[in-house]
């Protein structure tokens, strides 16, 4: 009833719809993991803005107290705005390797400058029994495990996709395509790892 030409051409035709379905499969698999990776930073990205508001009332409210820290009050501000604008690059392209490198080598350096900003408050008691600083350093410290717990939840995004698109064959839609491999975001140095510790 049907000739040989025609099964081959169903046949074909049922190979080629197979493969279609899988590739769609595959192409929208590693589009949902790219979206949870980067919807992942836009919480990094609401706690380190955070983050970079309360730091400027933070020195603010500690220049008062410090007037022969002029240079340690500067330098954390300066931090901080290199950290804001490293964020602000990261933000734009979430798992870019250059953006996210720039960031936690800018986080560190900043996580570095609020350590010794806290080292040297130590020093001054009327600035340690203020309420006001007292306040902003809870927030700040509160804002610090934020910032930790949604860089896990990226981290973990990130690990999900990139395991996904080197493992055959996803490898082969992901090579077409171009969806490029995503940049964890780790802070190197040991010490950096840690919030500030705040002991007011």
């Amino acid at each position: 009833m049907f000739g040989p030409l025609l099964i081959a051409l169903i046949v074909l035709a049922a190979a080629a719809f197979v493969l279609l379905i899988w590739i769609v499969g595959n192409y929208n698999t590693l589009v949902s993991l790219r979206n949870r990776f980067k919807n992942a930073y836009s919480q990094i990205d609401v706690q380190l803005k955070r983050r970079y508001d309360l730091i400027p009332n933070l020195v603010e409210t500690a220049k008062g107290y410090m007037q022969h820290e002029r240079n340690t009050l500067e330098a954390v501000i300066a931090a901080r705005n290199v950290a804001a604008s490293a964020n602000t690059n990261a933000a734009r392209q979430p798992g870019s390797p250059a953006a996210m490198k720039e960031l936690a080598s800018a986080e560190g350096a900043l996580t570095g400058m609020l350590g010794r900003l806290f080292a040297v408050a130590e020093a001054y008691p009327d600035l340690k029994a203020n309420q006001n600083m007292a306040r902003l350093m809870e927030e700040l410290s509160s804002t610090e495990n934020k910032v930790a717990f949604a860089r896990q939840a990226y981290n973990d995004s990130v690990m999900t996709y990139n395991t996904t698109r080197e493992k055959f064959p996803s490898t082969l839609i992901a090579g077409t395509f171009h969806f490029e491999p995503a940049e964890l975001f780790e802070i190197e140095k040991p010490e950096q790892k840690e919030a500030p510790k705040v002991s007011f």
